[in-house]
């Protein structure tokens, strides 16, 4: 059963990366699976579910007005790489999961900080559209984070961001390879028959949150430069990965 301080605690970190996503676009997983895995408010296998629950959501509304700048080619070739892996990092998931936990915290914990490092590091634009081979590489990277830990942003981010695109087609192509991930990964859960019966739950506590963090992001951002913006909220990933990384260190 979940008590009204783990609501509490979960809203409150749902704000957190809910509030930054919109901010930055980027790190809505990478927080929350860091701040769950911190403060153990569910096992990480279920905390992925609720993510991708979470991730369908958004895109929702994201995609309910720009479905029309998606980038078709980089799309399909995007999630050509992303569907076989995201199998491959499922199954990875589950086996850390069930054999070493400090493990899948130190992955974890490593993940978060390199992944944050992307925010503080200037991505060089490529004069021209990247190749077809790199994006599925790009994608088969996302859908293994993607099966492992409902975060395929990272190395889609980093691809897509320098390709010479309007921002709004990056944006909108991004959020839809996310939520077909996300759609997919639900996908293998449900054939699987490891849906946790809490996760619709969770999800519904922490979708009003997001909501509200959307909101106020957009009307009242902080009065930072964006290269301030980057640097905290690397600070905040680097910080979430170390407390993960450092206890796994000495329990391995």
């Amino acid at each position: 059963m979940i008590s009204m301080a783990g609501c509490a605690a979960f809203m409150v970190l749902s704000m957190i990366a809910a509030y930054v996503q919109t901010l930055t676009g980027f790190a809505f997983g990478l927080l929350l699976m860091g701040g769950i895995a911190l403060t153990g408010l569910m096992p990480l296998p279920d905390a992925a579910i609720v993510i991708s629950l979470l991730t369908l959501a958004n895109a929702a509304v994201v995609m309910g007005s720009g479905w029309r700048d998606i980038a078709r080619k980089p799309l399909l070739l995007s999630l050509a790489g992303a569907i076989p892996m995201i199998v491959v990092g499922y199954v990875l998931l589950d086996v850390l999961a069930s054999t070493s936990l400090s493990m899948l915290r130190l992955t974890l914990g490593v993940v978060i900080i390199l992944s944050g490092l992307q925010l503080v590091l200037r991505l060089a634009p490529v004069p021209r559209m990247s190749p077809a081979p790199a994006f599925v590489l790009y994608g088969g990277l996302g859908g293994l984070m993607g099966g492992l830990f409902s975060t395929a942003g990272p190395p889609l981010v980093f691809q897509f961001y320098r390709q010479p695109m309007p921002y709004v087609v990056i944006r909108e192509t991004l959020v839809t390879i996310f939520a077909i991930n996300s759609l997919f990964r639900l996908g293998i859960v449900a054939a699987s028959r490891d849906w946790q019966p809490y996760a619709l739950l969770w999800a519904s506590v922490g979708l009003p949150a997001v909501l509200v963090a959307t909101v106020l992001a957009r009307r009242w951002p902080p009065t930072l430069s964006p290269r301030a913006l980057r640097l905290a909220v690397f600070i905040l990933l680097f910080l979430s990965g170390s407390s993960l990384i450092l206890p796994s260190l000495s329990d391995i």
